[in-house]
């Protein structure tokens, strides 16, 4: 994708999310771009399933699963992405948990760093970046959650176990300051500990806005995350709170 293009589609999918249904024409028109044009970037988009495009509109992706999330806010994930695409160096493993961030990170690392293995139990991350040629992943075993797209259970955490990397990334729910990362699943909740055993840092890539909710059950304490990356917004309190936990906190501009 060349730098025109991904500037594009970020604010293509940000005016999407803000109308929630457009007119091809009218989007055209915001875009300033020709009609064949947007064409071919929504058949792209929506290929990922990150939008639906039907009779000459254009809305985000249906339901409430992960190529619904990818097209809100998109261009504070694609930021939060590209500063952890820094940490990453060519030749590396790691691992990647599902999430949209996350799932953004594993686009950017397969389009800028060679020879990166990605190793995840998220089954939509596997789809989202299987045409581009430098991807290189391993898709963990186990039962998997249709809604989340995921791999869960004692098989996935079996596999995991047949690795051992220096970086896992994952994704939040919510925050809870007694309890740290919170996720609103059990089996994922579960599986996300059985990765991070195999990891020497955990890395959280989450909007700022993840802050202000809780999820149903823990997911990660503070002593297990290494760093946290997000975008400027994140509370004051909270970002104090990193410190007080030596923490390493790294925000991105909105």
């Amino acid at each position: 994708m060349t730098k025109k293009q991904n500037e594009r589609w970020k604010k293509m999918l940000d005016t999407i999310a803000a109308c929630e249904r457009i007119e091809v024409a009218k989007l055209a028109e915001m875009m300033g771009v020709s009609k064949v044009t947007l064409r071919k970037d929504l058949d792209q988009l929506q290929e990922k399933g990150i939008i639906r495009h039907e009779k000459g509109y254009v809305s985000p992706g249906s339901g409430d699963d992960i190529n619904n999330r990818l097209s809100y806010h998109y261009e504070t994930k694609w930021k939060i992405a590209r500063a952890a695409l820094e940490l990453v160096k060519d030749g590396e493993a790691v691992m990647i948990e599902s999430g949209s961030c996350c799932a953004i990170l594993a686009e950017e690392l397969a389009s800028n760093r060679r020879d990166v293995r990605i190793i995840t139990n998220s089954a939509f991350i596997a789809a989202y970046i299987r045409r581009l040629p430098q991807a290189k992943i391993v898709l963990l075993g186990g039962d998997y959650q249709n809604e989340s797209q995921v791999m869960v259970g004692p098989i996935a955490r079996a596999c995991a176990q047949g690795f051992s990397v220096d970086k896992l990334f994952i994704g939040t729910d919510g925050f809870s300051e007694d309890q740290g990362f919170t996720g609103n699943d059990h089996l994922r909740s579960e599986t996300v500990r059985d990765m991070a055993k195999q990891a020497e840092r955990v890395i959280i890539l989450t909007e700022s806005e993840k802050f202000s909710k809780r999820g149903l059950v823990p997911l990660l304490p503070f002593n297990n995350i290494s760093m946290v990356i997000t975008d400027e917004a994140i509370p004051a309190e909270k970002e104090r709170l990193f410190g007080e936990r030596q923490i390493a906190l790294l925000k991105v501009a909105l």
